[in-house]
C-alpha cells in the first residue's frame, strides 16, 4: 500500500488507515486525518522532512516518520 510519503507534490490522496499505535495515532487523528479525508500534498522541505499538507481547510506540517503511518489510496 501507499502512504503519504509516498504522494508527490500537487497530488491529493485519500486516506484509507491509520497505523500507528497509542499517543502518536491520536495525535494524528486530532489533526483532522481521519479515514476518508482527502489530503493534498502542498511541497516537501528539500531533505524531505517535513512535508506540508492541506487537510479539511487548513495548513499543516508533518513529519516523515508521520506520514508514513498514514495509508493513502
Amino acid at each position: 500500500m501507499k502512504t503519504l510519503k509516498d504522494v508527490s507534490c500537487g497530488q491529493t490522496a485519500r486516506v484509507s488507515r491509520l497505523t500507528g499505535e497509542g499517543p502518536v495515532k491520536r495525535r494524528i487523528m486530532d489533526m483532522g486525518i481521519t479515514k476518508g479525508v482527502d489530503i493534498y500534498v502542498r511541497k516537501t522541505a528539500p531533505l524531505g522532512d517535513p512535508v506540508e499538507v492541506t487537510v479539511r481547510g487548513y495548513e499543516l506540517s508533518l513529519r516523515k516518520a508521520d506520514a508514513e503511518m498514514i495509508l493513502v489510496e
